[in-house]
């Protein structure tokens, strides 16, 4: 039985559910943090160690602005209301991407990983504005800024998710089969799971059953093993 410590999670479909059911997409980016809140939840219990979530691409510029203000405030008000709740469950918040938001955000964000710094039970990796190619990038550049030797290991040092392990396994939900620049490097080995349901309609026994799958797929990583 595989060990399984760090999930990512590509939480595709929000706009759509929304759209589908609410005649909005907000009401879609609404519902999908009650989602959020369900697979932190099923995480802990589960006893995963690891849980990175995609929250906003470099790409996610593109959209409207009157959809990211939202997507903003939405933010901003789970980390004023729900910040205190994940400390006392001993959960600890990071943020991968550049911290390029509004003086407002920015402030809640690092008190948010101040503020959760020592706690150990899950640490949940909220990706902002992050965007696989610029993090590639950015990390060889500083390796040749502090004449780093150019291999794997180093390379790790400089990537946003140094010091934790790769993912093990990668879940996509809203239908659609691709990667969208959201951890290149990291997910090199993980198993993937491409997922029908919008993000809003997925759920614990849909993790559940995911989970106990990746526990038994036989993984070689480029070996042979009778």
């Amino acid at each position: 039985m595989n060990l399984l410590r760090h999930v990512a999670i590509i939480m595709d479909g929000n706009g759509r559910w929304g759209l589908k059911f609410k005649n909005s997409r907000n009401a879609g980016h609404k519902a999908g943090l009650k989602t959020v809140e369900k697979i932190i939840k099923e995480t802990i219990n589960q006893n995963i160690n690891f849980l990175t979530l995609y929250a906003f691409s470099t790409e996610n510029w593109k959209r409207p602005k009157k959809e990211i203000n939202y997507l903003f405030n939405l933010l901003e008000s789970f980390l004023k209301n729900k910040i205190d709740n994940l400390h006392k469950q001993n959960i600890k918040l990071k943020i991968i991407g550049e911290k390029k938001f509004s003086n407002k955000l920015n402030k809640l964000l690092i008190n948010a990983e101040k503020k959760t710094l020592k706690n150990e039970k899950l640490q949940i990796n909220l990706a902002l504005n992050y965007g696989s190619k610029n993090e590639l990038l950015s990390a060889f550049t500083n390796m040749k800024k502090k004449n780093y030797k150019f291999t794997e290991k180093n390379l790790n040092k400089f990537l946003h998710t140094k010091n934790l392990p790769d993912p093990d396994l990668l879940i996509r939900t809203g239908n659609t089969h691709r990667l969208s620049n959201f951890l290149l490097w990291q997910l090199a080995y993980s198993e993937i799971f491409f997922i029908k349901k919008l993000w809003p309609e997925f759920n614990e026994n849909d993790y559940i059953k995911i989970i106990k799958k990746y526990k038994n797929i036989k993984r070689n990583f480029g070996n042979i093993n009778e």
